[in-house]
């Protein structure tokens, strides 16, 4: 399994960060996990294949997460020679149809028939997809919004659970147990904290308590790039911490 971080930003517009998206690559699925403004350039700038994503998994209807979702589908279909014939499944939170649809109203009814076979599938708490023979999905909701979800892919040996965005929630570090990689949001520091997003301390202590093999840190706003984010991190979690940047990549 690849990990590829390819936004770690925020709605906050930044010079070196994007807004949230990651690639998941196993086998034969290349799973994007959130879709962001700014990434679908991003990836054509990182030389990332975007026209070989076979899965889209979003985790909430933020436009830092889902903005680049009517990019995506517009590049398949117009800006490719051959258009893209094979399928898609896009994964979200229950809402996920209704939030196609109102896009499509917005961009026009292609988004809903752009040409390939497009499925839209919204996945209910804890339950579990097979997206190929050999790669497992599943949604855990978490204190965000109210339709927010985390994601844990399994490809029968090697876990990753991505937070999308989240405050502190100890039912989502039992959820986590044991993954391979945590790869968490980091919002703000302690002295801009809110319920609905993590500190540092919180991401160490939400992968301390999960057992986390490896943290993987994203989605900085600039305030919490300003502080020593390591260092908070390990008053909490003894494991491998990495900061992640626009194209950063794991093989795990």
């Amino acid at each position: 399994m690849r990990l590829t971080t390819i936004g770690t930003g925020t709605a906050a517009p930044h010079a070196s960060r994007v807004a949230s998206a990651h690639l998941v690559a196993c086998d034969d699925v290349r799973l994007l996990l959130d879709c962001g403004s700014g990434i679908v350039h991003r990836m054509a700038a990182l030389g990332i294949a975007w026209p070989a994503i076979t899965h889209v998994a979003i985790t909430h209807f933020h436009a830092d997460h889902i903005a680049d979702l009517p990019m995506l589908l517009m590049g398949w279909r117009w800006g490719q020679l051959p258009p893209r014939a094979t399928p898609v499944t896009i994964y979200g939170p229950v809402g996920t149809k209704a939030l196609l649809e109102g896009m499509a109203a917005v961009y026009g009814a292609w988004m809903l028939a752009p040409g390939f076979p497009l499925a839209v599938r919204e996945l209910v708490a804890s339950e579990t997809v097979a997206i190929s023979e050999t790669v497992s999905l599943s949604a855990q909701p978490v204190p965000h919004t109210t339709e927010s979800v985390a994601y844990s892919v399994r490809d029968g040996i090697s876990r990753l659970v991505y937070t999308g965005d989240t405050g502190y929630d100890e039912a989502l570090a039992e959820w986590a147990s044991g993954c391979d990689v945590l790869l968490a949001e980091c919002s703000l520091p302690d002295a801009l904290a809110i319920r609905e997003h993590l500190t540092p301390r919180q991401a160490g202590a939400l992968a301390s308590r999960a057992g986390a093999h490896r943290l993987v840190l994203t989605h900085f706003y600039p305030p919490v790039e300003m502080i020593d984010i390591i260092a908070e991190v390990a008053e909490r979690y003894a494991g491998p911490t990495v900061l992640a940047t626009d194209g950063w990549f794991i093989d795990f």
